[in-house]
């Protein structure tokens, strides 16, 4: 597998966030996109956030499950890449079990990459949060070491 189809490849420890404090998607979509940019990403983070709250507005991204995977396909994004954050508390966010998020995996694309490399990033993992066992794991994780381990052993 190429080492950028590779979920672990565009994933980092610095790329995970155990306590977003957001109490709104948009602020936690904020939060992340400061995440993005302070890993040097993104190139600004009002227009990718701007970017990714378009993406919002067109479907849902709540999976069910306490789980949201939010996207934003941007000139914004200087490499594609995956930041993973768990909420303090609960978040409203439109889902498909009408219940409110704790774990956002939020994908960062670049417009040259949206298609392939987008497609094999999002099945991999819809793969992970396939499997019951993952997403209970995900969800209790105290570490990012944990979060990293899950991914890597998909």
């Amino acid at each position: 597998m190429n080492a950028e189809n590779d979920i672990t490849k565009i994933i980092t420890e610095e790329q995970i966030c155990l306590n977003l404090k957001g109490t709104s998607k948009h602020e936690v979509i904020g939060e992340l996109s400061q995440l993005l940019y302070d890993n040097a990403l993104i190139s600004d983070i009002a227009e990718f956030t701007k970017d990714v709250l378009f993406r919002e507005s067109e479907g849902i991204t709540g999976l069910g499950d306490g789980i949201a995977i939010p996207h934003g396909k941007s000139d914004y994004v200087l490499k594609t890449a995956i930041v993973i954050g768990k909420c303090h508390s609960p978040v409203v966010w439109e889902s498909l079990d009408n219940q409110p998020v704790e774990l956002i995996i939020m994908f960062a694309v670049k417009n040259v990459d949206a298609t392939t490399l987008h497609i094999k990033l999002l099945q991999q993992v819809a793969a992970i949060l396939a499997d019951e066992d993952k997403i209970k794991q995900l969800k209790a994780s105290q570490t990012k070491q944990e979060i990293m381990a899950l991914l890597a052993n998909r």
